[in-house]
């Protein structure tokens, strides 16, 4: 086990206090799936009624994602044969789950996929030595033939109930699922995309690429989350959170939310 700081170790200390108040959590730790708590205090404006979960691992987000919008259908998207049974297990009981073993990106074929040794941190993309210096334990253990499809060629954007979001986590491959998503794009409502402001896959696209391309796709951005610190105290990666802008929208203004449960005080 890599050697943890006392900040990391006080963060993962008090993350599994708050899996451990939420009996579904409890449940789906037992499955090998440990909730993103993180992701309650995210300031979503909306309730939404489709969730499109890309990189979805173990379930981490999705099992937030369900508690927080429970009448939401659930589409994951997860490669990896091992985290995606775990997801299967830990979520098993939400009804409206849609498990696609695929991995996202710009163009349909075939890939080679880098599984790291911390499988969370398993990409498309080789890590660099930024990578495994600020996170030791995530290093490549084997490489493995995925299948790459884009979102386009695998939803139809016209049976995809709104509002929606859209969410990408990666590992460095996040601006690949967006080019693979124009169709799409136009119905979603809300993107949290993890954004890396150092480049920790190689040929990754940084954070300030992701926040121009939807910027001209007609998203802008609403609030950074979760930022994530390395050894030398510089900010390496964030939760973005992106809005669809509409003529004569008042996004500056808040959104009522009485139905979303993570954002009750």
């Amino acid at each position: 086990m890599p050697h943890l700081s006392f900040r990391a170790a006080l963060a993962r200390a008090r993350k599994l206090v708050a899996i451990l108040k939420n009996p579904v959590y409890r449940r789906a730790l037992r499955h090998g799936s440990a909730a993103a708590v993180e992701h309650e205090a995210v300031p979503f404006r909306h309730i939404f009624r489709t969730i499109i979960d890309v990189g979805s691992s173990r379930g981490q987000f999705a099992l937030v994602a369900a508690h927080r919008f429970p009448e939401a259908a659930l589409i994951c998207f997860e490669p990896l044969p091992g985290p995606r049974r775990k997801l299967e297990s830990a979520l098993g009981r939400h009804g409206n789950l849609t498990v696609i073993d695929r991995a996202v990106s710009s163009d349909a074929g075939t890939a080679e996929f880098v599984v790291s040794r911390a499988d969370d941190s398993s990409s498309l993309l080789e890590m660099t030595a930024t990578q495994t210096h600020h996170f030791p334990g995530t290093e490549a253990a084997r490489h493995i033939t995925v299948r790459t499809e884009p979102l386009d060629e695998m939803l139809t954007p016209g049976e995809l109930a709104a509002p929606l979001l859209l969410k990408v986590d990666v590992q460095g491959a996040e601006i690949e699922v967006l080019r693979g998503a124009e169709r799409v794009l136009p119905r979603v409502d809300s993107i949290l995309v993890e954004c890396s402001f150092l480049e920790l896959y190689r040929g990754q696209a940084l954070a300030g690429e992701v926040v121009a391309f939807l910027h001209e796709h007609g998203f802008r951005l609403d609030a950074l989350c979760s930022p994530t610190v390395g050894r030398e105290g510089r900010v390496l990666q964030a939760d973005l959170l992106f809005e669809r802008t509409r003529a004569g929208s008042k996004l500056d203004e808040p959104t009522p939310l009485s139905g979303d449960r993570g954002t009750q005080p």
